[in-house]
């Protein structure tokens, strides 16, 4: 075996490493051109996003432009509706104001109108007594016109409140005198009706003013 000489091995292990370096270098290069053939490489990535960018004609810039236009309209359009909606509001509150004000003032406008021929039978009355001295006749007009009034009330729900030999009832009466009684069934009754009471359907329209026994 034919040993080799210092300068030779030393020049030979050089020769070695450079090979080794060649081949590295070789692996590495054919590593990058592979990447950048399947588009996995960094600058493939962001020349894709750019060009992606480019085909839809936007940028970050631009969007924010457009959404802010949007909101703008938007704003003008909850902006618009709101004073409409306002303006319509003061004109429902003012006219049913003005309803509720005429209401107030002309509540019993029908039931006065209703009235009025019953002061036209009066007034018919009071002349046929000046120039008439039938008093049965007049009599009986004045019982007419008694009996319509009356009936004119009850179509109105008003009904008399019932006194006269009922017991005292703090709801319906007001007591205004007591007398003594000599039956003892009449005890703590009302005998006596100074001044009607009337319901308005449910309600105590006005008390009886009455007469107690004791």
């Amino acid at each position: 075996m034919v040993k080799k000489k210092p300068a030779e091995a030393e020049e030979s292990k050089e020769k070695n490493n450079s090979e080794i370096i060649d081949n590295k270098d070789n692996k590495e290069t054919k590593k990058v051109d592979d990447e950048n053939l399947n588009g996995n490489a960094p600058e493939a990535d962001t020349a894709k996003s750019a060009m992606d960018n480019g085909a839809t004609g936007e940028t970050g810039s631009d969007k924010v432009v457009l959404d802010e236009k949007d909101y703008q309209v938007k704003l003008a359009e909850m902006q618009d509706r709101y004073l409409r909606l306002s303006a319509e509001f003061d004109n429902y509150r003012k006219r049913t104001l003005k309803e509720k004000m005429d209401i107030s003032k002309y509540a019993g406008e029908d039931l006065l109108k209703n009235l009025l021929p019953f002061m036209d039978d009066f007034e018919r009355a009071m002349k046929h007594v000046e120039s008439s001295s039938d008093l049965a006749g007049v009599k009986e007009g004045i019982d007419l016109i008694y009996i319509k009034f009356s009936e004119f009330l009850a179509q109105n729900g008003i009904k008399e409140i019932e006194a006269i030999n009922c017991n005292f009832n703090v709801d319906l009466h007001d007591a205004v005198a007591k007398i003594p009684v000599s039956e003892d069934d009449k005890k703590g009754r009302i005998v006596d009706v100074v001044l009607k009471g009337y319901y308005l359907k449910d309600k105590v329209l006005r008390h009886s003013k009455v007469v107690i026994g004791e």
